[in-house]
């Protein structure tokens, strides 16, 4: 069954939907030009109400953070996962592994063939990719974006990592690109939302159930 990670969750409303439909993994923005943002006091009190151990699992998303920025977020937050978003380097995602002792996520903006080339340098760094939709021109934010890129791109070489697909996935397409990719897991964040920022309920539920339902 494929892995589903709903992320930019910032109220109780969004990570019960989240929970209650079987979300692999929850995601909590730390980067504050998004509108998904959260504090480390804000995430903290949402991940209290999740269980110590087991699914969903509890992810980080950074961006070109600091040591001190993670360390501080770390000391508040439960995390099980570093997701990186940024320009972080193969070199910097070793490092924050090491030093933090949790599983990395490097997230790649993918556009075309060219891109996927960067998969051979990170493989050995870290524990999973989140291949994106590169940000269309003029976006201010790395990924959120609503933006699609051409899955079949991802048919044409293998993946050294376990991933999980993003970039404009909604509850309507989910099914579609799991088939076209056949991706172990699938992220959205802005695919089930209302309003910018502001998660729905009941589009993750339907986002959920149509991503396991493929």
């Amino acid at each position: 069954m494929t892995l589903v990670k709903i992320c930019g969750l910032n109220d109780a409303a969004g990570l019960d939907a989240a929970r209650a439909g079987g979300a692999d993994m929850v995601g909590f923005v730390f980067f504050p030009p998004s509108p998904r943002a959260v504090t480390p006091a804000r995430a903290a009190a949402l991940a209290a109400a999740m269980p110590a151990e087991g699914a969903p699992l509890r992810v980080g998303l950074f961006v070109d953070a600091g040591d001190k920025e993670l360390a501080a977020t770390l000391e508040a937050v439960p995390l099980d996962i570093l997701q990186l978003h940024g320009e972080e380097t193969p070199e910097r995602c070793a490092a924050v592994r090491a030093r933090f002792g949790r599983p990395v996520m490097k997230a790649l903006g993918i556009a075309t063939e060219a891109d996927l080339a960067l998969l051979d340098a990170y493989a050995p760094v870290v524990d999973r990719f989140l291949l994106d939709a590169k940000p269309p021109p003029g976006a201010t934010l790395p990924g959120g974006n609503a933006a699609v890129f051409d899955w079949s791109l991802l048919t044409r070489r293998a993946i050294p990592r376990p991933w999980l697909l993003a970039g404009g996935l909604t509850p309507g397409n989910v099914a579609e690109a799991i088939r076209a990719t056949g991706a172990p897991g699938v992220d959205v964040s802005s695919g089930v939302e209302r309003a910018r920022g502001v998660k729905d309920p009941a589009r993750i539920a339907a986002f959920l159930a149509a991503a396991k339902g493929a």
